[in-house]
């Protein structure tokens, strides 16, 4: 596993917020969005997305376009090129949840 990899596990499988950080991921891939629109979409405060996306931003994982205000956030291209690898993490995460 390359050191993105196990970025990926300590942010998305060994830390509280990954569930949170899995959904807002997923929901940019689908489409990319600024913070008011995953907030919305998610049912999550405006404030708990934007932590997340700066500590995604910080890891790399995504990246943004336009103004600093409405900022639209995709995955990073490390991020696409590891997709299925997160894919297995947040998998597992789930699973472990469930048991």
């Amino acid at each position: 596993m390359d050191s993105f990899g196990r970025l990926l596990w300590w942010l998305f499988g060994s830390s509280v917020g990954a569930p949170v950080r899995g959904k807002v991921l997923r929901a940019i891939r689908e489409e990319p969005r600024n913070a008011q629109q995953l907030a919305e979409l998610l049912a999550l405060d405006y404030t708990t997305v934007r932590h997340h996306l700066r500590v995604l931003l910080k890891n790399q994982v995504v990246v943004t376009s336009g103004p600093r205000y409405g900022q639209v956030y995709f995955p990073s291209p490390a991020m696409e090129s590891h997709w299925d690898d997160l894919e297995r993490i947040l998998d597992k995460f789930q699973k472990k949840g469930e048991g």
